[in-house]
């Protein structure tokens, strides 16, 4: 109680402690509020509108949108799913084992190897897609190279195929999948390791049963950061694709930018996103989230 009043303290601080944690998590949420959710809407309400950019677009809730826009570019949405499976895929055969050998073998230089591994990733995304495009071109290095050893003839290209786009997804993307795996794997106790091999487990026996279900987090979070900017890319479609190899980012990019037309592209952009999702949580319960919780928590 105070002095002067006499009146108890005790339940302004439960106020307090109860508020408390509320307005912690409220930058947060105004974050996600203004920056996610009303541009969400906002993108929504224009999906659903009529009109050209000369007389302007006024909402009609014109859902046909959606319908019109799938059987125009279904062909480019399947292929962004298809290319952004693939370069998944490899993205994991490729960071594994790098993120297994830096927090297994790296020691002392495990943060100068993780420094290197993103050190060309401090160039602009845009510079080191075109770089690729040089080094691809038909007289680039690599093929200039391989037409040196008479491995490749005059008519070999790479430019413009299925193979120079998801090579510059796995490139582009790489990190996104090394660096969740690698927390994943640092994680893991070497007196387990030693604990296996007392029980007479040989190292492979040891990696199937102790370090790959701990590590599960780290591939379920890479694959979930990996897949999904992956499929909705548009630069390297752009720069080392051509008319074949159009992704869906591309269009959307088209459609927004060159013709004008915002409720297709902002239909293709929540079809987009709805398949991801169901990609996303077709995945999760494949795997298993409580599963993964549990190995992580353990």
């Amino acid at each position: 109680m105070t002095a002067a009043t006499g009146t108890p303290r005790r339940p302004r601080r439960r106020w307090v402690g109860r508020l408390a944690p509320y307005a912690l998590v409220l930058p947060g949420w105004l974050w996600l509020v203004i920056f996610f959710v009303l541009p969400t809407l906002s993108m929504l309400s224009v999906s659903t509108m009529t009109g050209n950019d000369l007389q302007g677009f006024k909402q009609t809730f014109h859902l046909a949108t959606y319908s019109h826009a799938w059987d125009q570019f279904h062909v480019q949405i399947v292929r962004s799913l298809v290319y952004g499976l693939i370069a998944t895929a490899l993205c994991l055969v490729i960071a594994y084992p790098v993120a297994y050998w830096i927090a297994f073998r790296g020691g002392r230089y495990k943060s100068m190897l993780l420094f290197l591994l993103l050190l060309p990733f401090f160039v602009s995304f845009v510079i080191r897609t075109q770089s690729w495009e040089f080094m691809l071109d038909d007289h680039g290095m690599v093929l200039g190279l391989l037409r040196t050893v008479h491995l490749a003839d005059g008519g070999t290209q790479i430019l413009q195929t299925p193979t120079a786009v998801i090579g510059g997804l796995v490139y582009n993307f790489l990190p996104f999948t090394v660096l969740p795996i690698y927390v994943a794997l640092e994680r893991v106790d070497p007196a387990l390791l030693e604990a296996s091999a007392d029980l007479y487990a040989n190292k492979a026996t040891a990696f199937r049963k102790v370090v790959l279900p701990l590590s599960m987090p780290g591939v379920f979070a890479a694959v979930l950061l990996t897949f999904v900017p992956v499929a909705s890319d548009y630069v390297n479609a752009q720069i080392l694709g051509g008319a074949r190899t159009t992704m869906i980012g591309t269009v959307i990019e088209s459609q927004y930018f060159t013709n004008l037309n915002y409720p297709t592209a902002s239909a293709l952009s929540f079809i987009l996103m709805a398949l991801l999702l169901v990609g996303v949580f077709a995945y999760a319960r494949l795997l298993g989230t409580d599963d993964v919780l549990e190995m992580a928590a353990a």
